[in-house]
């Protein structure tokens, strides 16, 4: 092996010698692992912090030419002597600026994230690409985010957990919507074909179509004056499915398997005339003696009614779930029904038979956007007895969650309920009431949408994610790092959206278009 001495000249060796005992290691600033002195520290700290002010400086400069070199003695000397006169927050704040730290923590700067000045942050969310918020693990927490302690503490501020599983539930509704839109019409002569669609979920199954079917049917005067309704006029139609948890990562994930029921809102002329049908029925048919449960005519009618070639909406889902719990007998599960409007309602009816179908049902959650009252304040009891946990969406906006019945907030017939006079008339007449728990955003609180959206905004499902997206609580401005995306909101409410946000996504989306063009041709073999 070579000596360090047989590569040295001998003259030269004491010296070296010398040096090498009075070597010591320093600690490098950019490994926390070596030990160094507190002096070496603030030292470097120091340091650093003048050079990344000096950066800062120069990279503000607004003339981005070259000065002479004589010049940029001068201001780096007087930056320098800037930088030794300021103070030392002064300097982190440069540091920070320079840094631009916002894009890594935009809570940093809640109201400059919002502003449509940071244009690749507006380009994110007006991509095609969800950005989801991260999956955690729910484990053995599952059945207090399931509702089994009616969400006490978990909505004001609402959990980051539960809204992710809000959103979660919210887009099975949303697929329900586009696999009917993409094929709405059925035939009245022969039983529907199997429907195939994509969940945003893929860990999710579907099991079971399910069908709800009117009990009325149109005029025959309808069909001459409008003959071209074509599947708007149809008694029976695709309401949703049943879908199932079929990854064992997702199983894991979520604490157990979860049985997923999901209902989409009005969307046929038959479907909007049942919602109209406002009275007041008993539940099981029976006498109408006050003290009862009762629901809206409309919704049991298209729960209960068969149709021509397809099973009720009652009948389908009882036996789906029986043969699920059967299925998968021995492990742990849960029942998760969600809806949006229409759906919200038919969720609250197939929870209540649900809940009794077995002695050893799995725990039952529903989750409902936009609902309206369904029953009254009987049929709630008789859900909360039955152990069925409902967590009710609202918008404050929203004037379907005020119908049917007394036109009033749902503050003002609380205050009615807690007075004696109030609770009397209300149960004289029998009043509608809502059941569950609320969780209540505002189209107001959002910076994207104008705040006075038409009703048809405040309904909208894609309008309810994108609330529960950036709801942070009752008393909290918007989410600043909200990852919704808003190309369906800018597609669907686009004449609701604040004209500040419309004029730069159509400027983005110009851009992203020339982009997208130049690097096709690019990809393009030129022609031989």
């Amino acid at each position: 092996m070579m000596q360090i001495s047989s590569t040295i000249p001998a003259p030269n060796l004491h010296m070296f010698q010398t040096r090498r005992t009075s070597f010591r290691c320093r600690a490098s600033p950019l490994n926390p692992t070596t030990s160094s002195s507190p002096q070496s520290i603030k030292s470097v700290s120091d340091s650093t912090r003048l050079h990344l002010s000096n950066l800062d400086n120069l990279l503000q400069k607004q003339s981005p030419t070259t000065q002479p070199k004589q010049q940029e003695e001068l201001t780096l000397a007087a930056t320098i002597q800037n930088n030794k006169t300021t103070t030392t927050e002064k300097k982190g704040k440069n540091v920070l600026e320079g840094l631009n730290l916002a894009r890594l923590w935009p809570d940093m700067k809640a109201t400059e994230e919002m502003s449509p000045r940071h244009l690749n942050r507006l380009q994110r969310l007006l991509s095609k690409t969800d950005e989801y918020s991260p999956r955690n693990t729910l484990g053995s927490l599952w059945r207090e985010y399931h509702g089994s302690h009616d969400w006490k503490g978990m909505l004001d501020p609402l959990d980051e957990n539960l809204r992710r599983e809000v959103v979660r539930y919210g887009e099975f509704v949303q697929a329900a919507y586009h696999s009917f839109h993409s094929n709405p019409a059925m035939s009245a002569e022969e039983p529907p074909l199997p429907r195939h669609m994509v969940l945003p979920d893929r860990s999710y199954r579907i099991t079971k179509s399910l069908y709800a079917t009117s009990s009325i049917g149109l005029p025959k005067w309808v069909d001459d004056v409008a003959p071209d309704l074509g599947w708007m006029s149809q008694r029976s139609s695709w309401v949703g499915y049943v879908a199932v948890c079929d990854d064992r990562r997702e199983i894991v994930r979520l604490g157990r398997r979860d049985i997923v029921i999901s209902l989409r809102g009005t969307a046929t002329c038959l479907e909007w005339v049942e919602n109209m049908r406002a009275q007041l029925i008993n539940i099981d048919s029976s006498s109408s003696s006050r003290g009862k449960p009762k629901v809206e005519c409309g919704f049991l009618s298209l729960y209960k009614t068969r149709g021509s070639h397809v099973p009720s909406l009652k009948e389908s889902v009882i036996e789906e779930v029986k043969r699920l719990m059967k299925l998968y007998q021995g492990e742990t599960l849960s029942i998760t029904i969600t809806g949006h409007s229409l759906g919200a309602a038919l969720a609250l009816l197939v929870a209540d038979d649900v809940s009794m179908c077995s002695t050893d049902v799995p725990p039952v959650a529903v989750f409902s956007f936009g609902g309206p009252r369904v029953g009254n304040r009987a049929f709630g009891d008789k859900l909360a007895a039955q152990n069925v946990k409902v967590l009710r969406i609202v918008n404050s906006q929203d004037v379907i969650t005020k119908v049917p019945g007394m036109l009033v907030s749902e503050e003002v017939e609380k205050k009615l309920r807690n007075s004696k006079l109030g609770a009397g008339v209300l149960d004289i007449f029998d009043e509608y009431s809502h059941t569950g728990t609320e969780l209540r955003v505002d189209t107001k609180m959002s910076p994207f949408l104008k705040p006075d959206a038409d009703m048809a905004c405040c309904h909208d499902l894609e309008a309810y994610l994108h609330l529960v997206d950036g709801f942070l609580a009752s008393n909290c401005p918007f989410r600043a790092n909200a990852k919704r995306s808003l190309a369906r909101l800018m597609q669907d409410q686009g004449a609701n959206v604040k004209k500040l946000y419309t004029s730069k996504a159509k400027a983005l989306s110009l851009n992203l278009q020339r982009q997208a063009s130049f690097s096709i041709s690019g990809c393009l073999p030129s022609p031989s």
